[in-house]
């Protein structure tokens, strides 16, 4: 890491609950800095709102922590709380289906796998917690990208050349923009073999309380589990389970 970046952000750990505003002088102190190049680091900090000036007099000024350190602090307590209010509804379906189930989250241009609760099954899928995918391969990151406004999912489908995960043939962008549409007026996706060879993935978006897609519900396993009677059984089963966190996090359709 740049050596700047690096000073720079051990001065936000200077910042505490008993020392919540410091001046440049003790910042400069407590660094073992030179106060140039402490007010240079401070500068940046401040111009990108993880600090904030509260006095500056001609002898010194004074610093605290900005609400760029809030929001960034809000986004990551969302994703504990949802993964909190998930994980019992997601460890109740899968002793149901005894199918893999997977929480599944937009991550910048990927989508990252946040939780998972296995089954009893002798297969184990190679997801894991933390993993992250690209967008348009397999259920659970495609029905998050159908989600998306048009304009970020032209951003993130806008390099050349789309490949599955094991195959060079370009995927056809056409093709999966359609199957997006598809995706968003069903409300719900499938796939299969896009990850695993012989699965089958199913999945269904988890609402917030402003009505906004922040999660798929991902249930996965061997596609000849996933036909027939049984697929329709599993669609409506990982459906429910999507309706009750969503309602848990606050969601209401229209009318309700």
């Amino acid at each position: 890491m740049n050596q700047s970046v690096t000073k720079a952000l051990k001065l936000l750990d200077l910042f505490t609950e008993d020392n919540h505003e410091l001046t440049l002088k003790e910042i400069s102190h407590r660094a073992s800095i030179p106060k140039p190049t402490a007010y240079r680091l401070l500068s940046a900090l401040e111009a990108n709102g993880f600090l904030y000036k509260t006095k500056e007099n001609e002898h010194d000024s004074k610093y605290r922590l900005g609400l760029k350190l809030l929001e960034l602090g809000q986004i990551v307590s969302d994703k504990l709380e949802l993964r909190g209010m998930a994980l019992p509804f997601m460890e109740a379906l899968a002793r149901d289906i005894n199918e893999v189930v997977h929480l599944v989250i937009v991550n910048q241009q990927e989508a990252t796998y946040i939780e998972k609760v296995e089954s009893n099954r002798a297969l184990r899928l190679y997801t894991r917690i933390g993993k992250s995918s690209p967008l348009y391969i397999g259920s659970g990151p495609k029905m998050l990208l159908a989600f998306l406004p048009p304009e970020r999912q032209a951003e993130i489908l806008s390099n050349s050349e789309l490949h599955p995960l094991k195959d060079d043939k370009p995927i056809d962008k056409k093709m999966l923009l359609k199957e997006l549409v598809t995706i968003r007026e069903s409300g719900y996706a499938y796939s299969i073999g896009e990850q695993d060879a012989d699965t089958t993935g199913i999945s269904y978006p988890i609402y917030n309380y402003s009505n906004d897609v922040i999660a798929s519900l991902a249930v996965s396993g061997l596609s000849s589990r996933f036909e027939g009677e049984n697929l329709q059984i599993l669609k409506l089963k990982t459906l429910e389970t999507a309706k009750k966190i969503s309602r848990t996090l606050g969601y209401k359709r229209e009318g309700e």
